[in-house]
């Protein structure tokens, strides 16, 4: 199983992330990829990945940090992506449900940040929340399709799930689509195509029924993975293959 979006640099992690950590392989866990919201948790990211051999760093500005965006942040995210496992830009996108930061600065560090992916040829990873004309809007003008990504923890609908794999990104899964009363993200991973789709906890957020409202690890990646394979109607085996090689055909692990 592949996580393919996990926060360990979380402060919820402080007292016990290494040993949470080392746990994950037992758990069948191969690869995790942690993402960097701003540059220092980006710096922490890549750190784990140098610590650990199944762990992988993205490094980008969330749109909740995008105020804090400067002259230096572009150079500073230049020499982390030197290191070799970083795999992605991102967390990057748009977020007009909280808006910490004004609109018109958040699509701005978008587009720079599809900007600097195309130089580097790096896969994006998306933050989409109540924002999703303009996100597609950007991934257009920017040409992020000639690097592709993942619209992570996709909360549209399936008609935006349509435009977005229209543009060749793959649906982000996580701990939603095995709540209770979760409508959107069931149609949605019943038309999403299995070659398109990737699994991640987003960890600590977001964890799966039956453990929802704990710390989510991606121990619990499981739970996800099934849900999709009863919705899919295939076996977990099937389900568990194809969103492993998805991830590391888009991350090229």
């Amino acid at each position: 199983m592949i996580d393919s979006h996990a926060h360990y640099d979380d402060k919820s992690f402080d007292e016990d992330r290494h040993e949470i950590l080392k746990k994950c392989p037992d758990e069948g866990v191969t690869h995790i990829v942690n993402a960097g919201t701003d540059v220092e948790s980006s710096r922490v990211s890549v750190s784990l990945s140098e610590k650990y051999p199944f762990v992988y760093a993205a490094v980008g500005v969330h749109p909740h940090e995008a105020s804090g965006w400067n002259d230096e942040t572009l150079s500073e995210l230049k020499e982390l992506t030197g290191r070799k496992k970083v795999v992605a830009i991102g967390e990057i996108g748009l977020d007009y449900h909280y808006d910490f930061s004004p609109r018109e600065i958040q699509k701005e560090v978008f587009a720079r940040q599809i900007d600097f992916a195309r130089s580097l040829k790096l896969p994006i990873i998306v933050h989409n929340r109540e924002s999703h004309q303009d996100v597609l809007d950007i991934l257009k003008s920017e040409k992020a399709h000639e690097v592709g990504g993942v619209l992570h923890c996709f909360s549209g609908s399936v008609e935006t799930a349509k435009q977005v794999l229209d543009l060749g990104f793959m649906i982000g899964i996580g701990g939603p689509v095995t709540f209770r009363k979760a409508v959107r993200p069931v149609e949605v991973v019943r038309y999403v195509p299995l070659d398109m789709m990737l699994v991640e906890t987003d960890c600590p957020y977001l964890s799966p029924e039956p453990l929802r409202g704990r710390r989510n690890w991606s121990g619990n990646l499981k739970y996800i993975i099934e849900k999709i394979a009863q919705i899919k109607g295939i076996d977990f085996k099937e389900a568990e293959m194809a969103t492993t090689e998805n991830a590391k055909r888009l991350l090229k692990l």
